[in-house]
């Protein structure tokens, strides 16, 4: 059973009998189903069924020349809203399956986010046809939790805001020369770095560390688009899993100065979600690439 099933609201499957009847229920009843050839006798296919706004479970495998269909591997995904990044995107094919991983280079962020490409199909039919490099426009992407926690925001004056949006708009052109080789801007970035550390280590003494971290992320277990999240909530919604009758919780979150949406079950959040706290949990990355 695929671990973050729990995020879009199927948590209390307990048996594979019941997987797989909600999985013939993706494949007879699907609401979107997609074909591209891979070669003169088999297509690669995809459907899709969505169980609520945005959210559902995607089946992958193989189609034959007389329209008969094996599964390969399916997975539950959600479609964030409105545009992540503008960066730079690579994209390359896992090596077990038909499936693929996007690299996003932001530098708001500071690290490569790997994230599930969830438009495969179109991605395969952009390549075919691009017959080289594949243009884009830019990225969605989305988080899928199976749980997380509330806190409260940092208490901040209008000058204290100002000053940190100053900083950060500066480090971005840092981290932008030092990747065109810039050494001056590499050796800033150090010393920024080391009075960044000795700052945080001085307030520890007498602060909680969340008081002082107002977002973060961070690579998270061993899988490369796993990542542990603290952001601010801009925007909050309640939806109902059709099937399950679940509720989820879906939130858009600034997560150091990305926008992107999550969803996590309602019944496993620890705080009252609002607008202006802040959400902490671990999630599995997915987005779309948008051409």
């Amino acid at each position: 059973m695929h671990q973050y099933l729990k995020a879009i609201g199927f948590g209390n499957i307990s048996s594979k009998k019941e997987l797989r009847e909600i999985l013939t229920d993706v494949r007879d009843s699907f609401t979107q189903h997609d074909l591209i050839a891979q070669d003169t006798e088999m297509d690669f296919c995809e459907y899709q069924k969505e169980y609520g706004a945005g959210m559902g479970i995607t089946i992958c495998g193989d189609m034959s020349i007389h329209e008969e269909f094996e599964k390969n591997y399916y997975y539950p995904y959600f479609y964030g809203t409105g545009i992540t990044s503008h960066a730079d995107v690579y994209v390359e094919r896992r090596m077990d399956k038909e499936a693929y991983a996007g690299i996003c280079e932001d530098v708001k962020v500071g690290i490569n986010l790997i994230f599930h490409l969830q438009n495969t199909v179109e991605f395969i039919k952009e390549r075919q046809r691009a017959r080289s490099t594949v243009k884009y426009k830019s990225v969605t992407l989305s988080g899928l939790c199976n749980g997380g926690t509330i806190l409260l925001p940092v208490l901040k004056d209008k000058r204290q805001k100002e000053r940190q949006k100053e900083e950060v708009q500066n480090r971005m052109m840092l981290v932008s020369a030092a990747r065109m080789g810039d050494p001056e801007a590499i050796e800033n970035l150090t010393m920024d770095d080391i009075d960044t550390y000795s700052k945080v280590s001085q307030r520890l003494v007498s602060e909680d560390v969340f008081s002082i971290v107002e977002t973060y992320i961070m690579p998270y277990g061993i899988e490369c688009d796993h990542y542990s999240i603290m952001g601010e909530i801009l925007e909050l919604q309640r939806i109902t899993n059709e099937y399950s009758k679940e509720e989820i919780y879906v939130m858009k979150l600034d997560v150091n100065e990305l926008t992107f949406d999550i969803c996590v079950p309602v019944k496993n959040i620890v705080g009252d979600p609002a607008v202006g706290r802040r959400f902490k949990g671990n999630m599995w990355l997915q987005g779309r690439i948008n051409f």
